[in-house]
């Protein structure tokens, strides 16, 4: 064994030191421990890259992604204690630090646990392995006669002969290399010796244990970025065009003149007032007197979208699932179904601002950022700085949401610009109309489904296209620093890419065309509306139009939507979420709407969608009440199927679904960014509603289907594909009428029910 490892250092050295007084967090960064004489990165082929076994016996994980409220630390803590055999409360997670994890790729694709804790599986195994063996050699017995639980290592037929995983390592590195598979890029995978354990042996996964998380947040005493406090830091706000396409033309510096220690630092389009004080530049800020120019750029406006949608030349279209002759089922059709949905813009809308801290001095940096990824804030923030990667040190810092890429990258980066220009540590604060307007944006887009029918009403053909805005015009992190807010304004060139996306399901017809079509961004740059990954990017757009598209074809061949459903679905593990959720919802089968209405003069209804995302299955049937009078939508009962594979916490799982169907209803009832030709008007939460406690549903009913073969396959963002396209089939088995624009704004709705019939177009 070797000297004290670099965890155990960096632990002992104080880089962060938690500090709670009067109730309300903080965090101090102690100067200079930050980076100064510290390891560069990680070495993942180190199993001491990946835990440390500290001097009193309690074991220190090293995850390279981060738990952005899903529960995701307990589970990650869970595998580990499993693999090593030690109790829950022993195991801590240090998360997202580029200078001790690890880059596993942050938080995305809803990997944290099926492939962010693989690598920790493979390594606690083998760190248990490791110190087996060498227990073996102390007690001098093989290791085939040694037991190990929590912690303690002893000889099965004398238990008294033991020895703890503390006098056996305490404090010092393992000293082992691990295999370190690269082929899978950040979602990497390490493998040692050792073989993890079966199910059969699980004492801990698949329990469900309580998140530790939750004590701190409603008591106030678990630091969020902004406690962030670093000595002698200074304040900023960004200053950001009033209209599309506006320039710096002039700014006049006396109109701050009664902060005479505020500063205005300006580069080409990037723009900030600096204070000493945070009151003070948010006051100079507003006061700055700025002249803008413009480049002629102008948007359709938010009433004008779809159709500009619609119109705008194609840039690039790809068919990723194309089977069957097409063109030829629809040539010889009896008749043709087809119809049209459109989604709008939406804004992450996270519940605080972005915040981010930067320290960059002396050709090093320091960024404490609440972005789900991390290490892509350092690489980008080392490309802007002019710096290599191995000089810049990323700390995350819980934040108040995420869900893809929202606007905490683009804080980092104008903090990181800030602190090197002024050559101190500098704090940007967003305020609520920098991150409602000018976060990215999930990507507007409308959907055309058609289908061609033979004279019986079989279904020959499929054929679904959605066209939109791309999902990458900035890409869904923030290692360059051209998809960012401070790049663009510098004058960076783009790097958009164009891409979009088709449903994720099993339906087999005969003849399946699946594509989409990507248009023109908005505004080439500099845009409060670059589109952006969006929880589940591109799922719940996509299925509202496609399992809605699914309906339609259910009633317009006289079957019931589930059975229709089963009918075409080929996976067995579709066919079984499917199935469930229908028992679980009590669902009674119907050709044709079977809504009611009620004593209190509510229509209602129920609606099932399903979807694929990854390896995960989830099925989702929604009773929906609709208010003819005020055209309010509600719905007070969901039902959700869910297969992910093994399930390491069922408590956080079924709280993850939770909390997709609360995003789910949200964005399908309420949200849309309104914009006109030059100006987003949706800037806070009365001009960018969200669902309200009063509109959540009275009772989230989850089904957990646990494949024994089947490994985890990740629950951060597949349900919420579903819960749209369920909604708006429960509208149309209430109402009768299709409502194929979200949100269902109560005007919408209104006008939809004053329709004289559903517009489906029939050939």
């Amino acid at each position: 064994m070797s000297a004290l490892s670099r965890r155990v250092f960096l632990q002992a050295s104080g880089a962060l030191v938690v500090v709670v007084a009067a109730g309300q967090a903080s965090i101090a960064a102690a100067p200079g421990a930050a980076v100064a004489d510290l390891p560069a990165v990680p070495d993942p082929t180190q199993l001491d890259a990946w835990l440390a076994i500290l001097p009193d016996g309690s074991v220190q994980a090293f995850f390279g992604k981060i738990d952005m409220g899903h529960g995701l630390e307990v589970a990650i803590a869970q595998i580990v204690a499993e693999e090593l055999d030690v109790a829950l409360a022993s195991v801590s997670l240090v998360m997202g630090d580029s200078a001790r994890t690890c880059n596993q790729g942050g938080a995305s694709g809803s990997y944290g646990v099926s492939h962010g804790g693989r690598p920790l599986r493979n390594a606690a195994a083998e760190a248990r392995r490791v110190l087996l063996a060498a227990a073996a050699v102390q007690l001098q017995v093989p290791v085939t006669e040694l037991t190990v639980r929590d912690g303690v290592v002893s000889v099965t037929a004398q238990p008294a002969r033991q020895l703890s995983y503390a006098q056996l390592i305490g404090g010092r590195s393992f000293n082992t290399r691990v295999e370190w598979n690269k082929a899978v890029g950040n979602l990497m995978d390490v493998k040692g010796q050792a073989t993890p354990k079966s199910r059969d042996q699980y004492r801990l996964v698949g329990q469900s244990l309580q998140r530790r998380d939750l004590q701190g947040k409603v008591f106030g005493t678990l630091p969020f970025i902004t406690d962030v406090k670093v000595e002698g830091m200074w304040h900023a706000r960004m200053i950001r065009p009033p209209h599309a396409g506006g320039h710096v033309q002039s700014i006049d510096t006396a109109s701050i003149a009664a902060w005479p220690q505020a500063q205005v630092v300006h580069q080409q389009d990037m723009l900030a007032v600096v204070a000493p004080g945070e009151w003070m530049a948010v006051q100079a800020a507003r006061a700055l007197q700025v002249q803008w120019s413009a480049d002629g750029t102008r948007w359709p406006g938010h009433d004008g979208l779809h159709a500009a949608l619609r119109a705008a030349p194609v840039l690039r279209r790809e068919e990723p699932l194309r089977r069957g002759d097409v063109d030829a089922a629809f040539a010889g059709a009896a008749r043709i179904i087809e119809a049209q949905y459109e989604w709008p813009l939406q804004s992450h809308a996270s519940m605080g601002p972005g915040c981010a801290i930067a320290d960059v001095r002396d050709g090093r940096a320091t960024i404490w950022t609440g972005s789900q990824k991390p290490h892509s804030v350092r690489d980008g923030a080392a490309k802007l700085l002019g710096l290599a990667p191995e000089a810049v040190r990323s700390i995350w810092v819980m934040a108040p949401g995420s869900y893809g890429r929202n606007d905490a990258g683009d804080v980092a980066l104008d903090a990181a610009w800030l602190s090197q220009r002024l050559g101190k540590p500098v704090r940007v604060q967003y305020m609520r109309h920098d991150a409602t307007a000018w976060d990215p944006k999930g990507p507007a887009c409308v959907h055309r489904g058609r289908a061609a029918l033979d004279a019986s009403g079989k279904v020959l053909a499929l054929d679904f296209t959605t066209r939109g805005l791309s999902r990458v015009d900035a890409q869904f992190h923030e290692a360059d620093p051209r998809d960012t807010l401070a790049g663009q304004a510098l004058g960076m060139p783009s790097n958009a890419d164009l891409g979009l996306g088709i449903p994720g399901e099993s339906y087999d017809f005969a003849a399946k065309r699946l594509a989409w079509e990507v248009v023109a961004p908005l505004q080439a740059r500099y845009s409060p509306l670059r589109t952006s990954h969006l929880r589940d990017p591109l799922g719940p757009e996509v299925h509202f139009g496609s399992e809605q598209f699914i309906d339609e074809l259910a009633v317009a061949t006289g079957h019931d939507p589930v059975a229709f459903r089963l009918q075409h679905v080929t996976a067995v593990r579709d066919k079984a979420v499917i199935e469930a959720v229908a028992k679980a919802a009590g669902w009674q089968p119907r050709s044709t709407p079977r809504g009611r209405k009620g004593r209190d003069g509510l229509l209602r209804g129920w609606g099932i969608a399903y979807a694929q995302r990854n390896d995960t299955v989830v099925a989702v049937i929604a009773e929906v009440t609709v208010d003819p009078a005020t055209g309010r939508v509600r719905v007070p009962h969901v039902s959700v199927a869910h297969d992910c594979g093994l399930v390491v916490n069922p408590q956080g799982l079924r709280q993850t679904i939770e909390g997709n169907v609360l995003h789910g209803l949200s964005r399908v009832l309420f949200e849309q960014v309104q914009f006109d030709s030059e100006t987003v008007h949706s800037v806070d939460w009365a001009s960018y509603p969200i669902l309200e406690m009063a509109d959540a549903p009275q009772h989230i009913e989850v089904v957990m289907i646990d494949p024994t073969a089947a490994a985890p396959s990740g629950a951060g963002e597949p349900t919420i594909r579903s819960v749209p396209a369920a909604v708006a089939n429960a509208f149309f088995d209430a109402t009768g009428k299709r409502l194929r624009r979200a949100p269902f704004t109560p005007e919408r709705v209104k006008n939809t029910l004053a329709q004289q019939s559903s517009k489906r177009n029939t050939r």
